[in-house]
């Protein structure tokens, strides 16, 4: 795939300068409103939220995939933002709505004769692992692995609490699987080869099997599949992963509540990076441009009906800070590398070998930084710490550098010969997990907080005292 045809296929629009996502508390309290009346009349989801909060450190709301209220209240939900849901098909002529501007669930406004005007749908993984470790026994709507799955798990009061399942659908109708061909997709990248001598033969196969899986599937289910398997792995390589995946499982949720996804790539390869999101439907969001500041740039993207998000990291230079570098091609990085490059020199590409930087997951901050200390995991200082936003990362985790890759960075001049010796010895930090916290709904990021984390991993200051929560 070149490169040419890659800064061809999408032309920039105005969303991609959207920085200034709104606070909407608004539209959040009238949803905790609600929230907090269904809880006090249905026991199980009751029990459950303060399971969520004690045992994995998570939120109820950041579960909950949307939420069926009453007619009387639909003016209230329009006026704080919502607006209709064009994806939100559904069997009851009910009407759905979103924010289209903020991290909220999204809504159902029941007709008159509706069999449970209060509901509230909370979105795990696999509702059949939440059914078994729940021991509920109510028959799930919907085929296995297709794109929409319902489990009623507690009626009381009037007040019905239900499991959903999605993949690669945001409507509420489900519809059987092709399970060969879903079977055969996942099996495609599930079995990628990583490790390549030479990334661009990496790239090459790597596309050419994602296309496969599209042309199997269709791009949406398609990133539901890719990403599924692209936390699995990184989670393989990362222990505060693999302590909270167990936290989080033993409730049968999984990783649903994930926030984003960070990819590291070269400049070389950064517009092969963008092709293959393009492949699985994203859209462009907000780019980065720090430079100066930082020596780096990211373009965010959104798969607006898996509802994935990715951010994606690069080394930038002073003088590339006004050009858009996720359709323009960057030079290869020839003296010197930043924090990026010089992540993907020792562990490859995030496309490839090395896999994601971290998942970042929406928790409650506070409690899942006590939680994951008794588990002798460390928290470092928050890099983000508004009453909005607050995010942290856990103590990097350490991974061996493969010879050849120091050896070909000495070969270059990208490292000193005492960098190359310690990086050989010690290895360097590959990866983390974060711990974030959105409230009022807001969606972006914070530019200047996550300069200062980038600088602060910099694998060639993995000696500096870092400061723990």
């Amino acid at each position: 795939m070149t490169t040419a045809s890659l800064s061809e296929t999408q032309a920039p629009t105005d969303a991609e300068d959207q920085f200034n996502w709104p606070l909407c508390y608004e539209a959040e309290n009238l949803f905790f409103e609600r929230i907090y009346a269904f809880l006090g009349r249905n026991s199980f989801a009751r029990i459950l939220s303060e399971r969520m909060r004690d045992e994995t450190g998570t939120l109820f709301l950041d579960w909950v995939d949307h939420m069926t209220v009453s007619p009387a209240d639909e003016a209230a939900f329009r006026e704080a933002g919502y607006t209709e849901d064009p994806l939100g098909e559904n069997e009851g002529g009910l009407k759905a709505l979103w924010h289209p501007k903020a991290m909220l669930p999204r809504l159902l406004v029941a007709s008159g004769g509706a069999k449970h005007p209060s509901a509230i749908a909370i979105r795990p993984e696999f509702v059949a692992e939440f059914a078994a470790m729940h021991g509920i026994t109510n028959e799930i709507e919907g085929e296995p692995f297709s794109r929409f799955r319902k489990l009623l798990v507690f009626e009381e009061n009037d007040a019905a609490f239900y499991a959903i399942e999605r993949r690669g659908y945001r409507g509420y109708i489900p519809q059987p699987a092709d399970l060969k061909k879903f079977v055969a997709a996942r099996e495609i990248w599930q079995t990628r080869r990583r490790r390549w001598d030479r990334d661009v033969k990496g790239y090459a196969y790597s596309l050419e099997r994602l296309q496969d899986v599209v042309d199997l599937v269709g791009p949406d289910l398609a990133c539901h599949l890719v990403f599924e398997e692209e936390r699995a792995f990184w989670q393989k390589r990362n222990r505060a992963a693999i302590e909270q995946k167990r936290r989080q499982d033993s409730l049968g949720l999984g990783w649903a509540n994930h926030d984003h996804h960070t990819f590291r790539s070269s400049r070389e390869h950064f517009l092969n990076l963008m092709k293959a999101w393009e492949m699985l439907g994203f859209h462009r969001r907000e780019r980065y441009y720090a430079g100066s500041q930082a020596g780096w740039g990211a373009q965010i993207v959104e798969q607006p009906i898996e509802g994935i998000v990715i951010f994606n990291d690069v080394d930038l230079y002073p003088d590339e800070t006004k050009i858009d570098f996720s359709r323009e091609p960057l030079a290869p990085e020839e003296k010197k590398l930043g924090t990026i490059g010089l992540w993907v020199g020792l562990h490859g590409e995030s496309f490839l070998d090395a896999g994601m930087h971290h998942l970042e997951c929406r928790f409650d901050y506070e409690r899942l930084r006590e939680q994951l200390a008794a588990a002798h995991i460390k928290t470092m200082a928050p890099f983000s710490d508004f009453p909005f936003l607050k995010q942290a990362f856990t103590q990097g985790e350490r991974w061996a550098v493969r010879p050849e890759r120091i050896t070909r960075l000495r070969r270059r001049n990208l490292l000193t010969e005492e960098q190359a010796q310690k990086f050989a010895h010690e290895g360097a930090i590959g990866s983390h997990l974060e711990n974030l916290q959105r409230k009022g709904g807001f969606k972006g990021f914070n530019q200047k907080s996550v300069s200062v984390i980038i600088e602060a991993t910099d694998p060639r200051k993995q000696d500096a005292v870092h400061k723990f929560a």
